[in-house]
């Protein structure tokens, strides 16, 4: 889908894989401290489909543009993946489309209100009215970040 200029995230539907294999795999944790010496490694394979989404009929991947959620971890250009079958409840980080454009934000439920909430203090919470034109369109599971 091409993105447009007001969009906030460009959206990637993932095809479906011909290969039920994925990359090289090594069980054995690798060390953020001291090198330990290698024992044997044991080689699998790991798809990250298996490990990241859960219901391939409702996920779709989004890249993030901007930084109103860096404090919780989304970063400009992060990829997210989000499912759409998961209930949109308080707390839960969501893809929403409102009065035209789409937005990363955390969804704080609360006295019959709904709010968007940034997690970067130079934003502010959006609240959500009955004129505005709303659909939150998945809940982000997890982030995929370039090092």
């Amino acid at each position: 889908m091409p993105k447009k200029a007001n969009q906030a995230l460009t959206f990637l539907i993932p095809e479906p894989s011909k290969s039920k294999r994925g990359a090289i795999y090594f069980d054995t944790g690798i060390s953020a401290g001291f090198p330990s010496p290698a024992d044997d490694f044991k080689q699998e394979r790991l798809s990250l489909d298996a490990e990241l989404i859960k219901n391939k009929d409702a996920t779709f991947f989004a890249r993030v543009s901007g930084q109103s959620m860096i404090d919780a971890g989304l970063n400009d250009n992060d990829l997210l993946v989000i499912d759409r079958s998961l209930s949109p409840t308080h707390n839960r980080i969501a893809v929403c489309f409102l009065d035209g454009e789409f937005t990363v934000k955390r969804l704080k439920v609360q006295n019959d209100e709904v709010w968007l909430q940034p997690e970067n203090k130079n934003y502010k919470p959006i609240r959500i009215t009955a004129e505005n034109d709303f659909v939150i369109w998945g809940i982000v599971t997890n982030v995929i970040k370039k090092v």
